[in-house]
Order: structure tokens, then sequence, then C-alpha cells
């Protein structure tokens, strides 16, 4: 009887664990479900199509076909900044909605010499002075090298002047 026992016993575990079968995980359920939902949105879209009659009712009518393609919007997801505690324009022209800051300094005197540097490139730079305290040092100077109203002027002109000064943000003046 012992001799049976064992075996008996190895193949019930034997058994018991091959019938034990991993389940997806819960994340390949879910990404599954999204790609089901995403695919039945874009089998459901409907197509809007123009119908321009060349015949008289009666008769068969030969309609003319214009498919329409749907147009893609892409939001700016650029980051922008304000200033806390305000700022006041110390040189040039007053800032617009958007502007592309491209130097912080301390010192008034370093702030001119960027401005000098951004005229000779052809820029209408500004210079504002902050009332925010970064480090332990309050009243920064941040030098202004484009100002716009529209945000995808003002990526745009970042965009161009980050090879030149890698630091470029954007601030957002209320």
């Amino acid at each position: 009887m012992k001799n049976y026992a064992i075996p008996a016993l190895a193949l019930a575990t034997i058994a018991l664990m091959g019938s034990c079968k991993s389940k997806e995980s819960a994340y390949r359920q879910a990404f599954e479900k999204a790609k089901a939902q995403q695919t039945a949105t874009t089998d459901n879209q409907s197509t809007v199509v123009a119908v321009n009659p060349v015949e008289p009712q009666n008769q068969e009518r030969q309609v003319a076909v214009t498919p329409v393609t749907p147009v893609q919007t892409q939001t700016d997801n650029t980051d922008v900044r304000t200033i806390n505690g305000g700022f006041t324009v110390v040189n040039g022209a007053q800032l617009k909605t958007y502007s592309v800051v491209v130097g912080s300094f301390v010192a008034q005197a370093n702030a001119e010499g960027l401005v000098a540097s951004l005229k000779a490139k052809g820029f209408t730079p500004s210079i504002v002075k902050t009332n925010e305290t970064i480090n332990g040092h309050t009243g920064w100077y941040r030098v202004i090298a484009s100002s716009f109203d529209d945000k995808a002027q003002a990526v745009q002109s970042r965009n161009q002047l980050i090879s030149s000064y890698a630091g470029a943000w954007l601030l957002y003046n209320k």
C-alpha cells in the first residue's frame, strides 16, 4: 500500500499543478479592451457625402461623392511659466501675453549685456525686474527676446532661440 501511496500522491500533485492556468494580467486585459474600443470608434465615424444630381428625378441619377477627411488638431502642451509677485519693465517695450525669456540675472548690468547682444542679432528685447526670491536673491532681471499675443508664435520663436539660449522658456503675462 505504501508503494502505491507515494506515486499516487505525486501524480495527484502534478495533476493539480498542471490544471492551474495563469490568467492574463489585468493590464493586458485593459489594453485589449481599450484597443477594441478605439477600433470601434474608428469604424463608427461617419463620412459626409456631397450629393450633386446630374439628371432629372424620373431617370437614374448620377451622384458625385466627395470624400471628407477629418482634420487632426494638435494641442500645444508647451510649459508656460508665470512670475509670482509680479514684475516691472525696466528696459524695452511692454510685454504681450506670451514672451520668450532667454536669460535671468541678479545684476542689471549682465542683463543689459545680453540685451545688446540680442539687438545686434535683430531682436527687440526687453528687461523686466521681478519681485521673486530665488536662491536667497530677490529682484531678478529677466531678459525677454520676443513677445507675442499668440502662444504658437511664441513657441516657434522659443524653438529658434533655444539653440543659442539653451534655457529659453515661455513667460505668460496675465
